[in-house]
């Protein structure tokens, strides 16, 4: 009886250690490293959109629209933002009372960040992070869609239509891919890593239907169109470049071994993308242009984009070069084929390759990858799966936004009187004649 009892005592701390360890792992806890690197990722992101991309932006434009290009993406970032807080996060990751509903938008019970606090956390860091981080993300997508119609729309219609469509767009689609069990995408399994369908497609998307809704530019496209300086979107495309690290390993959601793959997998797209594009303008123009190089570089950007944590060295070298390709064929043949006027790229670079990146993740994810979520490829191994997955994915939110951009565009005229500037201040140039202000004084 007394061994029975000695060991019974023996037997109770072993025990009560065991059932320490399951609340422990069962309870999420801080994780300072992994509070540090969301935070500064979140801060990479945000140095994307009013720094890299307004001056990618800015550069390629007139110098008589330098300013208002520069405005009209700063403006995107701040609107957009606040329209997150309000109610973005809350349609995009909070959870609604009806399943129907919860396929595709979160609801209304985290307005403001109501019942959110700042001891929350959402995995190993705080919640109050993740909305930071999540809310870059939305910022940048609806300023992509400024590069297609800079230089005739109106700044106010511009605006208004950013605090909508990222309530009405943005949020939605970020829910269905990203929103976790009951999201329509997430469910059926659609691999979307840092924004390749959420990002990229959308707001490429939707600057090609703002150009074709506004219209083209007076004297597009016999008149010559030149950019007042490559220079700065070359030190925009670094700027986004360096950001990217944000964008892509950030989505990790932790200093983990998938936020070093996603690091190399950009690295290796980006310089392979931007290797490409320059040979092709080199064979086809016979000069290989710094504008080229640095418009081929954010064309790797966005293709690696959806597939950054889920492929190998070798899976990132096919979607930075392929990927960029299909841009440079969208930039350069389909665009002056079809005749729209989509003034920087934004649908030939960020759709374009952000669909081939999209689609080319279901074919190249390695199976084995921890951050794979469920569906084909992972639950079953089934490759040809998942990519017919990937292809809904697409189609499902190139249709949400084709007719939800159209909706708002609608919208927003009717709330501003037009979304066109007039003939006098088109020609004056939109930084006099909007801003009140000129990029050169001479």
């Amino acid at each position: 009886m007394k061994k029975w009892l000695l060991a019974l005592l023996f037997a109770i701390p072993a025990f009560a250690e065991e059932v320490v360890e399951v609340v422990a792992e069962a309870a999420p806890t801080l994780d300072t490293g992994d509070t540090a690197w969301m935070m500064i990722s979140t801060a990479l992101v945000l140095l994307m959109t009013p720094a890299g991309l307004a001056l990618f932006y800015a550069g390629m434009t007139r110098s008589k629209n330098v300013l208002n290009t520069y405005a009209m993406v700063f403006g995107a970032f701040v609107v957009a933002f606040v329209v997150w807080i309000a109610a973005g996060y809350s349609i995009a990751f909070g959870t609604a009372e009806s399943a129907a509903v919860q396929n595709v938008m979160g609801g209304f019970s985290n307005v403001f960040l109501n019942g959110i606090s700042w001891h929350d956390l959402s995995g190993t860091y705080p919640t109050y992070v993740f909305v930071a981080f999540q809310g870059t993300f939305a910022a940048i997508t609806v300023a992509i869609a400024a590069g297609s119609v800079i230089e005739r729309i109106k700044f106010s219609t511009w605006l208004v239509f950013v605090a909508i469509w990222g309530l009405v767009v943005y949020a939605p689609v970020a829910h269905m891919v990203w929103g976790g069990d009951g999201a329509f995408l997430f469910d059926l399994g659609a691999l979307d890593f840092a924004g390749g369908t959420v990002v990229h497609m959308n707001g490429g998307l939707a600057g090609l239907v703002l150009a074709i809704l506004v219209g083209k530019r007076a004297g597009y496209p016999k008149s010559a169109m030149k950019p007042a300086t490559v220079l700065l979107t070359a030190l925009g495309a670094a700027l986004l470049w360096f950001g990217w690290y944000g964008f892509n390993a950030g989505s990790a959601f932790g200093a983990n071994a998938i936020a070093g793959v996603a690091m190399l997998t950009t690295t290796i797209a980006t310089a392979a993308a931007a290797i490409t594009w320059m040979l092709a303008e080199w064979a086809v123009y016979k000069k290989p242009t710094l504008l080229g190089i640095a418009t081929g570089a954010v064309a790797g950007l966005v293709a690696i984009t959806p597939a950054a944590g889920f492929v190998s060295v070798g899976g990132a070298f096919i979607v930075g070069i392929v990927g960029t390709l299909f841009a440079f064929w969208g930039v350069t043949v389909l665009k002056k084929k079809l005749g729209y006027d989509d003034s920087l790229d934004a649908f030939g670079v960020h759709f374009l390759a952000g669909l081939f990146g999209a689609l080319a993740t279901g074919l190249l994810a390695l199976k084995d990858n921890d951050l794979l979520w469920d569906g084909p490829l992972k639950e079953s191994g089934d490759r040809m799966g998942q990519f017919i997955v990937q292809i809904e994915s697409v189609v499902i939110v190139g249709l949400f936004t084709l007719v939800g951009t159209v909706i708002v565009y609608y919208i927003a005229t009717a709330l501003t009187g037009g979304s066109r500037v007039s003939e006098d201040e088109e020609v004056m140039g939109l930084d006099e004649s909007i801003q009140g202000e000129r990029y050169m004084n001479n």
